[in-house]
């Protein structure tokens, strides 16, 4: 299903999750294994720069009504949270559950909701000609009945009512029960200047089914070979906290 994003509607679902971050200026590279996050902290996912939003459509897949951004949530019905006892050696002791708005009740109506859980930055004028990588390790978790779950890199074209410029996917719904390495790239072009860049997960569900997977060892990169175009020495990268 393709998703729509349409910043500004909000209808439906009122969500009060506190003061939306501002999308980071450039493409930042990013690295999170989750284990010096306060897993007791509801807003742990959120300070980390962490936000959510859902699309909402009819069982036919037409649009009806979104509701973006908001601070990720640690924890309860809707979205994401902390958990632990799920990775192996690699995952450590702390990983990211992703999953549903189960607070959304058009659930109960059929409807399908694309809950996103995503980091944003706005693509500057450093970053043409750079190539960024997405990279995460997964886990399926309770995803059952029609749920289906996706990475993936998105750019939007806020000049544009955010129209969706790039979309890079890749089909987590039937991802092994095995902790599993996936990575995905986009390369950075003179358009997307001023365009903002989102890479993150979503699930679409319906009727309350279970949709969750599992992440962990998160990393967005610059390619090496644009490396000196970023002009990034090649020991690079920081963890946010």
């Amino acid at each position: 299903m393709k998703s729509i994003l349409k910043r500004g509607m909000c209808c439906g679902v009122v969500l009060a999750l506190g003061v939306v971050p501002a999308a980071m200026a450039d493409i930042s590279a990013y690295s999170q294994d989750f284990e010096g996050l306060n897993m007791a902290s509801p807003t742990a996912l959120g300070d980390d720069g962490w936000l959510v939003g859902a699309n909402v459509f009819d069982a036919g897949g037409g649009f009806l009504y979104n509701y973006f951004a908001f601070p990720a949530p640690n924890g309860g019905p809707a979205f994401s949270a902390i958990v632990s006892g799920e990775g192996g050696p690699p995952q450590g002791q702390q990983q990211l559950s992703v999953y549903n708005d189960y607070n959304n009740a058009d659930h109960g109506n059929g409807l399908l909701i694309e809950a996103n859980v995503f980091q944003e930055s706005t693509i500057g004028a450093a970053d043409i000609g750079s190539t960024w990588t997405f990279s995460y390790d997964a886990k399926l978790g309770n995803i059952e009945g029609d749920s289906t779950a996706v990475a993936f890199i998105k750019t939007l074209d806020p000049n544009n009512g955010f129209a969706l410029t790039n979309f890079v996917t890749i089909d987590m719904t039937n991802t092994p029960v095995d902790w599993t390495g996936y990575s995905m790239d986009l390369a950075i072009d003179g358009s997307l200047e001023g365009q903002l860049f989102q890479f993150g997960f979503f699930s679409v569900a319906s009727n309350f089914e279970g949709s969750g997977i599992f992440y962990d060892n998160i990393n967005v990169t610059p390619a090496p070979s644009t490396l000196a175009v970023l002009g990034i020495p090649l020991l690079f990268g920081r963890r946010r906290r």
